[in-house]
């Protein structure tokens, strides 16, 4: 039972850490792919950018192109307005017609010099607006770099965390390898001597027993031939009809009462498991409790479920008082089991309570069904169980029935024939074996049930897990009734044999006849201790005394070897078991690590392969190497069921004191007791090979995971790479504006002087035609005058 417990508190424990793992992978996924995401959408914002970025510089150096044209027109219109007012200032005295000119002229250009000014203005107001933008998307873009620097910073201090842990985990493992080589060694030591005395013993023992047999047999011929039992004080006595006390009888029975309680137990805790699991699975589907209410009758169906304990538990109680009951000292017959009644009564109570919850059950199947996900396979599924759950209810209706009739004797007398006992025992079989059909039968329907469940797009790891719980408690369920129906075949001739009949009659045995036998037994016993007492020197049974004491030494020293022979062979069995495992331990870590060690190896040449191709071949080289390890995960799985399935032989076996009348009795309880054992063994076993297959196939999962965050955050330094390239170019491009600028600045100037130093020409020009006209008008009046 301890090593039971171990293995459970290990799988529970295996499937915390089974759960963090997945949680954190989970986790790690949604990582990376909110990391490509923002990666994608990054790029995309960039080059948007980009593009306004150039498209504003573009309309920046136009509009200081312009700006420039402009100012400089602006500049020459007022040296021409500065000149056109001095010469207008000249020649106030030349005429009125020259004035209208200027004037003419100015106007002209004080319109022209108004436009250009507006024109200006809003130039300057489009360029402050442009300038104003592009300094906010820049303070946008340096506090987005910053914000993804620091998710960098986190993600690389979680895979730093990971690395550490994983490396910790190889450590301890390759440590616990090397605890395991040397326990495994000094177990084999301890096995080679145990076998060696347990070869010793076996050869005392057969001795012993020859030694007994043969004075069992001589005593047995002197007491019947020559020590006859008559009762001369009281003739009475011996023509009384009252059987004999049948101390072989009582120890059968209590032997076989103590396996009926063990496995009345195993039946109890997992009736207990099933109960409790079904109220969970309750809660959380189809509606999860903790989301949103569950229906009245799911409540009313779990507020009965959790009332299991008190129908359940008095079944193991009440059976612990009847086997309490049955001693050496006792005469144990359907009509002297008193107890037999309460276990009756308590198995009647637990019939009505799963009558009771019959209903809620098929309802709650109903339910089920009506839900939106429910596909027409589970459907049918559900149907199947509820006619299952049906079989169950009636099967334990029949076993109530036929308890109830062997629990009558023991209440009222003559209740039930000694001719119909054989039969009850008989239906009673017949009804174990067709109980443990119908629970593996609902037992095969659940587990197709979970499978089409786990394929649903809603299922939650905490109905997976409940589910699971509750398969492994059916599983239990169905062992414990295949166990107790098997026993029962096996001991079906021990129940239907009278065991005590009074002498010459067949009827059955009452409690007076059984009160006044144990008297005649006590009464026996302290008429030969005062006949020996009183008359030491001619007592005529001497010899018969001393072989009787002779033969009660020598039981007691045989009884005496045979438990140590049993303890022997029970150590040497669970040492070979412990040895067996253990190797099996350790040469499954060997086989891990070096296939971990290849795997990495595989795993790096993969992934710098796929780090020189495309996106695309990355991909499907992760999908591969994750495809990879669940394959092998599934490899080492079934590896370590074959080597269980090796082991089942190394199972010690049970040996008793045979005797003449009970040797196949023995035989079958041996091999009864050995199959339990090692089916319950191995059961075990493979659960912990199963969790550690997963666990080693998650760890994988989780190193691969781990490689493609790796990979994640490479492409993420390129791209910042990228960006940063990109911030260079764009100071190189500001750069090359401003040199174009200033050579556009210079080059406008250099025009502006050239369009002035012309304009100054053609000023010139005109004022020397209009001297010429000028001169040439007054020598046309003084000619006229002349």
């Amino acid at each position: 039972m301890a090593n039971v417990t171990d293995l459970q508190a290990k799988y529970s424990k295996l499937a915390q850490e089974y759960s963090k793992l997945r949680a954190q992978n989970q986790v790690l996924k949604k990582g990376v792919v909110d990391e490509q995401a923002n990666s994608a959408s990054l790029k995309e914002q960039l080059k948007q950018r980009d593009q306004s970025l150039r498209k504003q510089e573009q309309e920046m150096d136009s509009l200081s192109f312009r700006n420039q044209q402009l100012a400089k027109r602006v500049e020459l219109l007022q040296e021409e307005l500065a000149a056109s007012e001095a010469k207008g200032k000249k020649g106030k005295n030349k005429g009125d017609s020259p004035s209208q000119h200027g004037l003419q002229t100015q106007s002209v250009f004080n319109e022209d010099l108004q436009k250009k000014i507006e024109e200006n203005e809003r130039l300057h107001i489009q360029f402050y607006e442009a300038d104003e933008l592009h300094k906010r998307q820049e303070a946008e873009l340096s506090a987005r770099l910053q914000v993804l620097e620091k998710d960098s910073e986190q993600h690389q201090a979680v895979v730093d965390g990971l690395t550490t842990k994983y490396m910790e985990t190889i450590e301890r493992l390759q440590s616990d390898k090397a605890r395991l080589e040397v326990k495994a060694q000094t177990l084999e030591r301890e096995a080679k001597e145990c076998r060696m005395r347990t070869e010793e013993c076996q050869q005392q023992l057969r001795r012993c027993q020859s030694e007994l047999n043969r004075q069992v047999k001589q005593s047995s011929s002197v007491i019947q031939e020559k020590v006859p039992f008559n009762d001369t004080k009281f003739s009475d006595y011996n023509s009384l009809n009252v059987p004999p006390h049948n101390r072989r009888h009582q120890l059968k029975a209590r032997d076989v009462a103590g396996q009926a309680l063990a496995f009345i137990q195993d039946l109890v805790a997992a009736l207990l498991n099933f109960h409790s699991y079904t109220e969970q699975r309750v809660h959380i589907y189809p509606l999860d409790s903790s989301i949103e209410p569950i229906s009245p009758l799911n409540q009313k169906f779990s507020q009965y479920l959790h009332e299991n304990a008190a129908y359940v538990r008095p079944l193991e109680d009440s059976f612990l008082q009847l086997h309490q009951s049955i001693t050496e000292d006792t005469v144990t017959v359907l009509e002297t089991v008193v107890k037999l009644k309460s276990f009756a009564d308590n198995f009647s109570t637990y019939t009505h309570f799963l009558q009771k919850i019959l209903p809620y059950q098929l309802k709650s199947l109903d339910e089920e069904c009506e839900a939106s996900l429910c596909t027409a396979a589970l459907t049918a599924k559900n149907h199947e169980l509820q006619s299952d759950m049906k079989k169950v209810t009636s099967m334990f209706e029949k076993l109530q029935s036929y308890i109830n009739l062997l629990a009558l004797p023991s209440v009222r007398q003559d209740a039930l024939p000694q001719s119909s006992t054989s039969a009850v025992f008989t239906q009673l079989a017949a009804c174990l074996h067709s109980l443990h059909d119908a629970i593996k039968e609902m037992s095969k329907h659940y587990n197709q049930k979970a499978s089409l469940e786990q394929e649903l797009p809603t299922v939650t790891q905490k109905l997976c897990t409940t589910t699971e719980c509750l398969l492994g408690s059916l599983g239990c369920l169905t062992s414990s009734t295949g166990k107790i129906a098997t026993f029962f075949s096996n001991n079906l001739d021990f129940f239907t044999s009278p065991g005590y009949s009074p002498r010459g009659g067949t009827v059955a045995l009452n409690p007076l006849q059984a009160e006044s036998m144990l008297v005649n037994k006590k009464r026996a016993a302290s008429y030969i201790q005062a006949i020996k007492k009183s008359q030491p020197q001619s007592v005529p049974y001497r010899e018969a005394l001393s072989n009787r004491r002779v033969l009660t030494s020598s039981t007691e020293s045989r009884e005496g070897l045979t438990q140590q022979v049993q303890q022997s062979q029970e150590k040497i069995a669970r040492l070979e078991q412990e040895k067996e495992h253990w190797l099996l331990e350790a040469q499954l870590g060997k086989v891990r690590l070096e296939k971990e060690n290849q795997r990495i190896a595989d795993l790096e040449a993969q992934l710098a392969a796929a780090l020189g191709g495309s996106p695309d071949s990355r991909t499907a080289a992760v999908a591969s190497v994750l495809a990879e390890s669940h394959e092998e995960a599934e490899t080492e799985q079934r590896a370590a069921g074959k080597e269980t399935t090796l082991c089942t032989s190394l199972v010690g076996m049970l040996c008793t004191t045979p005797s003449i009348e009970h040797v196949g009795d023995e035989e079958s309880r041996e091999q009864l007791i050995k199959t339990h054992y090692m089916a319950r063994v191995g059961e075990l076993t493979t659960q912990l090979q199963i969790s550690d297959s997963k666990a080693v196939h998650f760890h994988s999962e989780c190193r691969a995971l781990a490689k493609r965050l790796t990979i994640a955050e490479k492409s993420r330094e390129t791209l910042s790479e990228e960006v940063k390239q990109a911030n260079q170019n764009i100071s190189r491009l500001q750069d090359e504006l401003t040199t174009t600028k200033r050579s556009y600045e210079d080059q406008l100037s250099m025009m502006s002087d050239h369009l002035c130093s012309m304009n100054e020409t053609l000023s010139k020009q005109r004022e020397e035609i209009d001297t010429l006209k000028l001169g040439s008008k007054g020598n046309a009046k003084k000619n006229k005058g002349r």
